[in-house]
């Protein structure tokens, strides 16, 4: 028996000794033309690896072992290129492609050292590029990149169990996202209409190679965007064979399958089942979520200067609610107000690269689609349409053109320019009964129509001073047929200015101006009334706004970043909503929709802060962030006075750390550990005639009052996020444990909200009716007791998942 058992374990320690077999390959490429850069020195830093480039700029380094590494490229007449934190594994290679920026125009000059922290001329500052590996293994990010960027200076979000991204103090509605070129509406399940956010992501990480996040300073080619910008890098499928991973998680399961399709196409595609409904049920909560989706890549390399990709993106989200579950008070209190919100949505699009001497077009054609409804019923009674209180159902329909051109002239100068065309599809059928402190209302309208939008914006960009000083400018036009008032595209006229300064090589002054502009949401232009859309006639037009950056960087020896940057942004026409008198701006941290109502274009707003960050990438196995924020945002009132809008989060810090061993009996375990701070958000109070018996039963709960909006705050929120990873490599496959805690100490970010007061049996559980507390007075005096519930989440969320690579 003991023979036996010392001859399997000699048999599978050779096996995996064998297979210390892993690859690195790529292939170096003129950034602006795609000509190979043929013999140019490829080294692994940090190792004894290195290679040369073949005349077609192919490499390939051979015989290492599974772990992390960094990547660097140079030949004379370029800019260094480096990629850090490359995965190496038994089972695939790792490809890792360089796009080289041509240098100094003296060819035998020595160039400048590449920096791990990437930026670019058009954008010096507030740009973050975050990769892979910081993705996946983030404490308490769940693979989700919504949750991780909230680690980032500056960013914040609404309540814990949602991705909103409120950024520099804008509201969720403001970011825009593209995936490989192609504009995505939203990257989150269950998305809130009018707004952003959701509580899942929706991209499978297994796709991205690294995220570009813009904080502001955004390139002239990206517009209808105030707060952020992400673009997500999609890597290529394998082009030696096919392969395959497998992620089961606590809350769903993933198959991501890849290869090659003849020998100049590769595919990427991968399908998500949720199980959560399965869990919630179980453990007795009153709604049942379930969310699924598809994504796919597909390249085509037709020669070395033409290129087309696919990219499709969907996902089918259903809510449903769990009537046996109405126990207890916040269960009943959450079947009574919750609706029910299936929706869909889709993206697909194509992306072509023409490529020629000094330059390349890129060509973008997309149509994304989206179905929301959501519908109630009172005391979810639904056998008679007399109960209903809800019934909502709209689509968005895009489809969008963009063409664009990047060249670099013989002078040094960076040009990009380009047009965008897009014709929107916008349909909506509303009935809601609401209350509004005037007396009960009945909304019910349908609504159908159809925009063209068009767009022009170009970018020069040069360095100057050997390279120590980059200054870019850009400027954009955007308008729409929906209005007069929005179709002249002089009145959206859109330029910035970037600078920045090496006053040392690793020390940099960086700065930007910019006014920006965003077309109001579908659900803000498609309200009507009496067969009119009413906000047209209010003259809604796109919201500006005014912003400035400025910031120092210093970068060190040791792959590690310290920046400060002070930002200022200035609002100007933004919707504010009549019904309620308050600004859009402080609505959407919610599930639902949002402005779907009457408004005018008046409001101002004004956020600024400091951010401070000191960053670490990978270093002698330790890895980490800090940040810290002092930030204020800040919306006019009904009266036109300055208040804190629902955003403005003065104190937000920030802490990661993590260490990956790489030798001894926990080799490759990672443990990384994320604190989080914020000050407490502001909110507003209830209405003091909430409570009165009528108002209730109309409304179906208490209403805010806007008179009083976002006076009152509540506590500050500290949380602690832990993550342990552990990998096994073997010779045809890989395997992954994770152990991922989000709230470890058991804090959130939640608003109180109210509920009726009933007797509570033994148990403490509720029965019969609802207390009056005054059930001798007139019907329209009686009044309900009331009690405050806190939403916020305040329970550990484990996910214990499982990665395997075929």
């Amino acid at each position: 028996m003991i023979q036996k058992t010392l001859t399997f374990f000699l048999l599978f320690a050779a096996n995996f000794l064998a297979a210390q077999t892993g690859i690195i390959k790529g292939t170096l490429t003129n950034a602006i033309n795609n000509e190979p850069v043929g013999f140019a020195s490829v080294l692994i830093l940090d190792t004894d690896f290195g290679t040369t480039s073949d005349i077609d700029g192919n490499y390939e380094i051979t015989g290492l072992a599974p772990g992390l590494y960094a990547v660097r490229a140079t030949f004379v007449g370029f800019a260094e290129a480096a990629e850090y934190e490359i995965q190496v594994f038994n089972n695939k290679p790792a490809v890792v492609d360089f796009r080289m920026t041509e240098g100094a125009q003296n060819l035998e000059e020595v160039v400048v050292k590449a920096s791990p922290f990437r930026k670019t001329e058009e954008s010096p500052v507030s740009l973050r590029t975050i990769g892979i590996a910081e993705i996946q293994r983030n404490p308490g990010g769940n693979r989700d990149i919504s949750l991780v960027v909230q680690q980032l200076p500056g960013v914040t979000s609404s309540a814990s169990f949602r991705n909103d991204l409120i950024i520099r103090g804008g509201a969720p509605n403001e970011n825009r996202f593209y995936l490989d070129e192609v504009e995505v509406p939203n990257i989150n399940h269950f998305a809130t209409q009018g707004a952003s956010g959701g509580p899942v992501g929706l991209i499978n990480v297994n796709f991205i190679r690294e995220v570009d996040f813009y904080s502001g300073a955004f390139p002239a080619n990206r517009g209808n965007a105030l707060s952020s910008v992400f673009g997500f890098k999609f890597r290529d499928g394998r082009d030696d064979r096919l392969g395959a991973s497998f992620t089961v998680g606590s809350s769903d399961l993933n198959l991501t399958f890849e290869g090659p399709i003849g020998e100049k196409t590769t595919f990427l595609a991968s399908a998500r089942q949720s199980y959560l409904q399965f869990l919630f049920e179980a453990i007795g909560l009153p709604f049942l979520p379930t969310y699924n989706d598809f994504q796919v890549k597909v390249k085509h390399k037709f020669d070395q200067r033409n290129e087309l990709t696919f990219i499709g993106l969907g996902a089918i989200d259903q809510f449903e609610l769990n009537l046996d579950a109405n126990e207890t008070e916040e269960q009943q209190f959450l079947l009574g107000v919750l609706p029910v919100s299936p929706q869909w949505n889709y993206t697909n699009g194509l992306v072509y690269k023409h490529y020629r001497d000094n330059g390349f077009f890129t060509f973008v054609l997309s149509r994304n689609m989206l179905d929301n409804r959501s519908f109630k019923y009172a005391d979810n009674d639904n056998s008679s349409e007399e109960n209903l209180i809800l019934d909502y159902n709209s689509q968005e329909i895009e489809n969008k053109l963009r063409a664009e051109h990047t060249l670099r002239t013989e002078q040094g100068f960076k040009i990009n320019y380009g047009i965008n065309y897009e014709f929107a599809k916008y349909n909506n059928s509303t009935f809601n009964r609401i209350f509004t402190g005037q007396g009960s209302q009945t909304i019910d309208f349908a609504s159908d129509f159809s925009m063209h939008k068009y767009g022009v914006f170009g970018q020069i960009s040069r360095k100057y001073l050997d390279d120590r000083l980059v200054l870019s400018l850009g400027a954009r036009m955007d308008a729409n047929d929906y209005s007069d008032e929005m179709n002249n595209p002089l009145q959206q006229f859109s330029p910035r200015f970037s600078a920045a300064y090496a006053l040392r090589e690793n020390l940099i002054l960086n700065f930007n101006v910019g006014r920006y502009y965003q077309l109001p949401a579908y659900t803000i232009l498609g309200y009507q009334e009496d067969n009119r859309f009413v906000n047209r006639d209010n003259g809604i037009r796109y919201v500006s706004n005014n912003q400035a950056v400025f910031g120092v960087e210093i970068n060190t020896a040791s792959a590690s970043k310290f920046t400060v940057e002070g930002y200022f942004k200035a609002y100007q026409d933004y919707p504010f909503l009549l019904r309620d008198s308050v600004t859009l701006a402080n609505l959407g941290g919610d599930f639902g929709i949002v402005g779907n109502e009457p408004a005018v274009p008046q409001s101002a707003g004004r956020s600024y802060g400091l951010e401070v960050l000191f960053q670490q990438r990978l270093f002698k196995g330790f890895y980490g962030i800090a940040s810290y924020t002092l930030g204020r945002s800040e919306f006019e009132d009904r009266n036109g006075d300055y208040i804190a809008s629902s955003w403005d989060a003065r104190h937000i810090a920030n802490a990661t750390l993590g260490k990956k061993i790489e030798n001894g009996f926990f080799r490759d375990v990672e443990i990384g550990v994320v604190y989080r701070f914020q000050s407490a958000l502001p909110r507003t109070p209830f209405a003091d005639d909430s409570d009165l018996l009528l108002n209730w039963n109309i409304n179906n709960g208490a209403r805010l009052d806007f008179a009083r909006i976002n006076t009152l705050r509540g506590t500050a929120v500290n949380s602690i996020d832990l993550r342990i990873d552990k990998k096994w490599f073997f010779k045809k496959w890989s395997l992954n444990l994770y152990l991922d805690i989000q709230n470890v100490n058991g804090n959130a970010v939640a608003q109180p909200t109210l509920l009726l007061d009933r007797p509570l049996d033994a148990n403490n559980m509720p029965i019969g009716d609802p207390i009056i507390v005054n059930p001798d007075a007139p019907l329209e005096e009686q009044r309900y007791l009331l009690k405050e519930l806190d939403t916020g989440s305040g329970n550990a969320l484990p996910t214990v998942g499982i990665v395997v690579e075929i």
